[in-house]
């Protein structure tokens, strides 16, 4: 089992979560509302997929209020920092098998 799709993580494999998690990749934090919009999904695709990648340890769900209004703001862990890393790192590596096996 030497090729690197072994390493793709199934959890964030998916397109949804692995656009939530590039999105939260590029930030300390990033409000519920700004994620939904930049992943381009409703309110339940996003809960619903958050609350996958916060059983998996990879998202940080923090809820408070913004004066009086509630807020919800998600963060990357450091075990989904490194997640991401690898599962990216997985698909160069499968980028660049296919352009060795086709001589480009």
């Amino acid at each position: 089992m030497n090729h690197p799709r072994h390493e793709l993580d199934e959890v964030i494999h998916s397109p949804v979560r692995f656009s939530i998690v590039a999105t939260l990749a590029a930030a300390e934090k990033a409000e519920f509302a700004y994620v939904r919009d930049t992943v381009e999904v409703s309110d339940s695709a996003l809960s619903k997929q958050t609350t996958t990648l916060e059983k998996a340890g990879y998202v940080k769900v923090t809820k408070g209020y913004v004066g009086k209004r509630p807020r919800t703001w998600l963060s990357l862990t450091s075990k989904g920092r490194q997640a991401f890393a690898a599962h990216v790192a997985a698909l160069r590596a499968i980028t660049e098998t296919a352009s060795k096996s086709t001589g480009s």
